[in-house]
């Protein structure tokens, strides 16, 4: 039988299954960071896309929350495709 040159643990970790990737939701808000999961962007990218008008705007959900919309989301990157 031929030897592996993993370790253990490499071997281990490569036959571990994966989580599956997280889905953009259909409907429902999104802070910064889920954002950044879906368009990988940086921060300061994010908002001078948003300051330029190439990027959704967010909403003001409270004083201190704002999020985007999983819609306008999922809009923007169709219009990327095209």
């Amino acid at each position: 039988m031929p030897k592996s040159n993993l370790s253990p643990a490499v071997a281990t970790a490569t036959l571990a299954p994966q989580p599956p990737p997280p889905a953009l939701p259909e409907t429902g808000f999104l802070r910064q960071p889920q954002v950044l999961v879906f368009v990988p962007i940086s921060r300061s990218t994010l908002w001078r896309r948003v300051q330029a008008g190439t990027f959704p705007g967010p909403v003001k959900l409270s004083a201190r929350v704002t999020a985007w919309r999983a819609e306008d989301l999922r809009r923007w990157i169709a219009d990327q495709g095209s």
